[in-house]
């Protein structure tokens, strides 16, 4: 028994290390109180719901920084530490959070913490792409992480967070579900916006710069034509890019979408050979600091990509 101890031990301080290694830098949103519901999210969409369901009954902690693309941001030692102490740690799920496994084997061991992959119960996307794990078989397939990029897979994503609470502060479930209610009805709202603008329009091909938005397109009839794969650092091949150019001429794309959070290089490269202009579709993965300063949340910068898409495919 000694020695699995002592294992357990030497893991749990090598993870700590290489945490600390990884995320030496920018800092996530706070720290836990005591007296609070502490929550602890993995990236913005989902700190985002878990504030307007949870209200002045939580204290919510978002683990990625503003202005950071979460693909391949890895957590700080003190990241595990706030998760201990906390009462619900949320992250995605579906393949994005790659360091979730070893996170969770991180933390202290009388943490009383539930962990919620808050993306269950959404209709998932397959692809023959893993995100970001270079070592898998590309002819297996592998789920699509970007739900919350469609405001119904949001709802569902929503409901999941207001369930997790009552679950661990069943004390204030009438205020959760009153939250809960109004958050759901902006989501629906903004669903019912997304068909009717986009379905009056007849293009619906769109190129965009990262695979992020399978779930957007199959919820409102839109076809997407990804420049890099599911993660934004992937590279294309020169002659993925040559097939893009003649397609975008083919099919009189007007415009080549690009994200805030990455860089816009290859879009505007592409959008140079086929002569076209660019536009931003945000997978609204996170803010930018701009963005964060002008007040903008989920539904401004939804808003904005539907204002984006009709001006594309018009």
């Amino acid at each position: 028994m000694g020695s699995n101890v002592l294992r357990k031990g030497l893991l749990i301080c090598a993870l700590m290390l290489v945490l600390v290694l990884a995320g030496c830098g920018a800092k996530s949103s706070g720290s836990i109180q005591e007296g609070k519901v502490n929550v602890v999210t993995t990236f913005y969409p989902i700190y985002e719901f878990a504030k307007e369901i949870g209200g002045e009954d939580i204290n919510a902690i978002n683990l990625l920084p503003v202005g950071v693309e979460p693909h391949d941001w890895t957590p700080r030692s003190q990241d595990i530490v706030n998760t201990s102490k906390a009462q619900l740690f949320l992250y995605n799920g579906a393949g994005l959070e790659g360091w979730v496994p070893n996170f969770l084997k991180g933390l202290d061991n009388a943490s009383e913490v539930q962990a919620v992959e808050v993306s269950q119960g959404v209709d998932y996307i397959m692809t023959d792409e893993a995100e970001q794990d270079e070592h898998t078989d590309g002819d297996s397939l592998h789920t699509d992480p970007h739900t919350w990029v469609s405001p119904k897979s949001a709802l569902i994503m929503a409901e999941n967070i207001k369930n997790s609470l009552l679950k661990v502060d069943p004390e204030h479930k009438e205020a959760y579900e009153e939250r809960y209610n109004t958050l759901a009805e902006r989501l629906k709202k903004l669903d019912q916006t997304f068909e009717e603008e986009l379905g009056k329009i007849p293009n619906k091909e769109i190129v965009v710069s990262h695979e992020a938005f399978s779930y957007l397109s199959r919820d409102y009839g839109l076809t997407q034509h990804a420049i890099m794969g599911l993660s934004p650092d992937a590279e294309p091949r020169s002659q993925d890019i040559v097939d893009l150019t003649n397609l975008v001429k083919a099919k009189g794309i007007r415009y080549i979408f690009f994200e805030e959070l990455v860089s816009d290089k290859l879009a505007k490269t592409l959008a140079s050979e086929a002569g076209v202009s660019t536009l931003v579709l945000n997978p609204v993965e996170g803010l930018t600091k701009d963005q964060e300063k002008a007040k903008d949340n989920y539904f401004t910068l939804m808003e904005k990509n539907l204002q984006n898409l009709i001006q594309a495919l018009q």
